[in-house]
């Protein structure tokens, strides 16, 4: 509660016979003038002005905001909740049970160790899309989850018990933006604080970075790390600049043809070129009335990829029918709209506040686009898709040989329906042979033959994954429901997906599984291949499964660069599956016609997707739905009762999760034999006071990396391959290859995480061409410096051997540093392999902020240098000098790197130094470092 109340802000809103204190952000001289977002923020300072961490002088320089100056001002934003899923939630609550530990071993009590914020945990990391296809593949693989995270689910169901404040949302439930777009977002909160009923605008942080899927709702919040996220349950406010404001005004209406995910890559694509990194984005105008509340939350979800912090929504009318459909109670409705009017943040399209900068998208010039091969930005133009993909190709595959690709335009390209065997096919069987691509590279197409006696030709290009994934998408009927037509219409003109595509289907919640029942879309899309294989993540996370058998097989005997269309924004680079190099983002129905076309060398417009029982060509127009089909089974599938009734019980959970044997008590009882739950060494040897900063002398170059290198590439995902220390440290402890499970479903495990700390196959670690004759060499390798002759080593085994032989390291970077997912083990790895600064050329938000909150200080070069342009290489011996200046209570501008020539240095090689900025961006950020890290700041506080 608010102790000072500067401004007299305290007031009283009644709705219905209940009355709410609430914070008048019009007490404040110049809030009339503030965006939605901005006001968000100076309720929250108003409510918790303490006079210390949150000052009068702060309230009244968001009041005073400048919208054209660069941001400045540090203020203290106090979540009212914090959202999590279990891959990144499972060590926030491994780091509570030891921090009760801890406490308790430095004289504290440990039930002072509970959230002090609300914090909730959606489990839907975990599913892996093992069986599909089939009727009974949701499940054997929700079976399959619980056998392989048993360990785990019984930690996180103790911790339900044991603290406060924390609910559990169980496997098998729903995607957790979608869960919290659809349940767990009130917009406005109510909450009992002090002894006094408060309402107050609904703000989140969450442990992924598409929490910002919920400022469709106008609710303010955005990714943090699970670092972070820590904190902010133990009630440490988030420190952050006011930041800049970007005004994206809508006009117009979505063409027919156009779906919401063309909408949000076309905005992606605009606020990428220009440039929103640190800013909010919020949409405004006459055309926001117009936009669905499910289309708001899928470019909300979107916001990682553009960059921005939050991409905001104000709260209208379209916001509280929403509300209504998915079950929320009247009193609940009405408080939003009352408190929203009240406190001036309902949309008024007629009035236009100010912003930091101004841009502007007509929807009805919006057309159909696909983004990749590699990055959810790099959007492409339906039309210009097969075109684009042949230039892309010569990126994944060696087209070396005399029919380039090029040339088999002429020579023999087949449509990916047509039948007949491809140039040079032995095969002798008279039925049809499909033909994935008229691409080739170094190999020729590759013939398979299936176990049921199928034969087709596999070649660069060809589908092998076709996803319906994601809460990007599955939380918007509209292109779910598109996806089921276009299913239908293909059935009914005798279409199928092609043998080599694994076709998944994975809901954001039981509600679409309800509405695809009720219009019997399910059977259509199950005709295709498209059965449900869980209520998760799935396939955006890289929990694909296996591909289909021969088609893995022939991948990897004839290196073939294969693709994966999905509808999740997370079409990384080596993150969808280990055999598939190109991954594509599609709308829902662009999934389906793509399984159905089986190649991505396919022009819609001019190639047919196969020929109908009257023999005449189907192409995509044909059986592509109308906006008024898809709006009749939306109006008639789709009903109040189906949210109500899916929500009743949705922290109750199934048999499965209620059978869980679970331990009691305050204190964790840690299994020393477990391999997925694991007490973490960040409080070894820790005492109340501080140790001095000191600065970084004698390091050594772990990684030197290019641009775009993602938390995906740092931090441990996907499955655990065979022969790397991972695997090795599972195997000593009595794990079976088969039960490696996933990175994810292991973040439990600091022994297993560190392992797989800069361990991505697709890795590029330009130190390891010096003993590869300069060719790239991808995974998760290095050089030994402490060996005499620095050979190549897993990047793991030589921190071991540096951290023995007390050595610091460092890593080189290039623009747009620790960009994707907000993976907290990106930054715990990093500091876990005796990482003590990171020097790129810019870094992403949240892994910047992770790196202080573990201990390493992230560091940029000068602007306009990189480590090439320096002339460094990585074979340097790096000092760091003026980080002492910190303990002084001061954060210095810069500071001084001295990278001296070593033994294994090119001859002739000379010194380089250069200042470097320091990106401890806050005072807040600073006191972290000094304690070497968020935790320790938190836990000596709390004691």
């Amino acid at each position: 509660m608010s102790t000072v109340n500067s401004f007299g802000a305290k007031s009283t809103l009644t709705v219905g016979s209940t009355d709410y204190e609430i914070f008048r952000v019009d007490t404040v001289p110049g809030f009339e003038k503030l965006p939605f977002s901005l006001k968000v923020l100076l309720e929250n300072l108003l409510r918790t002005e303490d006079g210390a961490n949150v000052t009068k002088s702060q309230i009244e320089a968001l009041g005073s905001w400048d919208a054209a100056a660069e941001p400045s001002t540090e203020i203290q934003f106090s979540p009212a909740r914090v959202v999590m899923q279990d891959f990144t939630g499972v060590p926030c609550i491994v780091d509570l049970a030891t921090m009760r530990e801890a406490v308790t071993a430095l004289g504290g009590d440990p039930n002072k160790i509970n959230p002090l914020s609300p914090a909730e945990m959606v489990i839907d990391h975990s599913v892996i899309a093992d069986l599909f296809g089939t009727d009974n593949a949701l499940e054997r693989n929700v079976e399959i989850e619980y056998e392989r995270n048993g360990e785990r689910y019984q930690f996180l169901r103790w911790g339900q018990t044991a603290f406060n404040d924390f609910k559990v949302v169980p496997p098998g439930t729903g995607i957790v933006h979608q869960v919290n777009i659809e349940h767990l977002a009130k917009v406005i909160y109510d909450r009992v604080n002090g002894g006094v009923l408060q309402a107050y605008p609904d703000t989140c942080v969450g442990t992924d970075s598409h929490t910002t899927m919920v400022n469709g709702l106008g609710v303010l919040g955005w990714g943090v790390g699970g670092i972070e996220a820590e904190a902010a349950m133990l009630g440490q406010p988030v420190s952050m600049l006011i930041p800049r404001v970007v005004g994206f005004k809508l006009t117009g209406q979505i063409p027919a043809a156009v779906t919401a995910t063309d909408v949000v890559l076309t905005i992606t694509d605009m606020l990428r070129k220009h440039g929103v990194v640190g800013k909010f984005v919020e949409f405004y105008g006459e055309g926001v009335a117009s936009v669905p509340l499910a289309n708001r939350a899928t470019i909300g979800n979107m916001s990682p990829e553009f960059g921005s912090t939050a991409a905001i929504f104000p709260i209208d009318a379209v916001t509280t029918e929403y509300l209504r459909l998915t079950g929320r109670d009247e009193q609940a409705v009405a408080l939003v709209e009352e408190y929203a009017k009240q406190q001036r943040l309902w949309h008024d399209p007629a009035v236009e506040p100010v912003f930091s900068e101004y841009m502007e998208l007509d929807l009805g010039t919006v057309v159909p686009s696909i983004a990749g091969p590699k990055r959810p930005q790099d959007r492409i133009l339906l039309s210009e898709s097969k075109s684009q993909f042949e230039k892309d190709i010569l990126n994944y595959a060696d087209a070396s040989t005399s029919d380039s690709i090029v040339d088999l335009e002429s020579k023999h390209s087949f449509p990916a329906s047509d039948p007949g065997a491809a140039p040079g096919d032995e095969h002798t069987d008279t039925r049809p042979v499909h033909i994935s691509s008229g691409v080739s590279g170094s190999s020729k197409p590759v013939p398979v033959t299936t176990p049921s006696g199928e034969k087709y030709i596999l070649d660069h290009g060809a589908v092998t994954l076709a996803a319906i994934t994601s809460c990007t998408n599955t939380s918007n009927p509209s292109v779910m429901i598109a996806a089921g037509l276009l299913a239908r219409k293909a059935r009914e003109r005798g279409l199928k997906q092609k043998p080599w595509v694994k076709t998944t289907l994975g809901p954001g919640s039981k509600v679409v599984t309800d509405y695809y029942e009720k219009s019997g879309l399910d059977k259509d899309l199950e005709g295709l291949g498209f059965y449900t294989v869980g209520y998760g993540c799935t396939i955006c996370i890289g929990n694909s499964g296996p591909l289909i058998e021969e088609v893995s097989a022939a991948i990897n005997d004839h290196d073939l660069a294969v693709t994966a269309v999905l509808s999740g924004n997370r079409n990384f680079e080596g993150r969808i599956s280990p055999d598939v190099k190109m991954n594509y983002l599609a709308s829902p129905p662009l999934v389906v016609a793509y399984a159905l076309a089986g190649s991505m060398h396919f022009d819609f417009e001019t190639d047919a997707l196969g020929k109908d029982e009257q023999g005449d060509d189907v192409f995509l127009k044909d059986i592509w739905p109308a906006p008024d089909e898809v709006q009749e089974i939306i109006d008639s599938s789709i009903s109040r009762e189906q949210f109500i009734k899916q929500y009743a019980t949705v922290f109750d959970g199934d048999e499965r999760w209620t059978s869980l044997p679970t331990p009691t008590g305050p204190i964790f009882e840690w299994d020393e034999k477990s391999t997925y739950v694991r007490r973490p060494p960040y409080f070894e040897g820790m005492t109340m006071e501080l140790t001095p900063v000191s600065d970084i002398t004698g390091a050594r170059v772990l990684a030197t990396l290019g641009d775009s290198v993602t938390t995906d590439h740092i931090s441990p995902a996907g499955n655990i391959k065979a022969a790397t220390p991972a695997a090795k440290y599972l195997e000593e402890h009595g794990v079976r290859q088969k039960d490696f499970n996933s990175f994810g479903s292991r973040r439990g495990n600091h022994e297993v995480m560190i392992r797989g700390t800069f361990a991505n196959i697709r890795l590029k670690n330009q130190l390891v061409r010096a003993v590869n004759d300069g060719a790239e060499v991808e995974g998760g390798y290095t050089r030994d410096f402490t060996q005499a002759e620095a050979p190549q080593s897993f990047i793991y085994d030589a921190s071991q051997n540096y951290q023995e032989a007390g050595t610091p390291l460092v890593i080189f970077g290039g623009k747009e540093y620790g960009s994707g997912s907000s993976r907290d083990w990106a930054a715990k790895g990093t500091s876990l392999l005796g990482v003590k600064a990171v020097i790129t050329e810019s870094f992403e938000r949240i892994h910047r902020s992770n790196l202080i909150g573990m201990g390493v200080v992230p560091l940029q070069f000068p602007a306009g240098e990189s480590w090439e342009t320096l002339g460094l290489d990585g074979t340097e011996v790096v000092s760091i000098s003026g980080l002492k200046e910190l303990n002084n209570g001061t954060t210095p501008k810069t500071v001084h790197v001295t990278a001296t020539p070593s033994e294994h240095s090119p001859e002739g090689k000379q010194a380089v130094e250069f200042d470097a900025v320091v990106r401890i961006d806050t005072p807040g950020e600073a006191d972290y470092y000094r304690n070497g890290g968020i935790l320790q700041y938190v836990l000596r506080s709390l004691v």
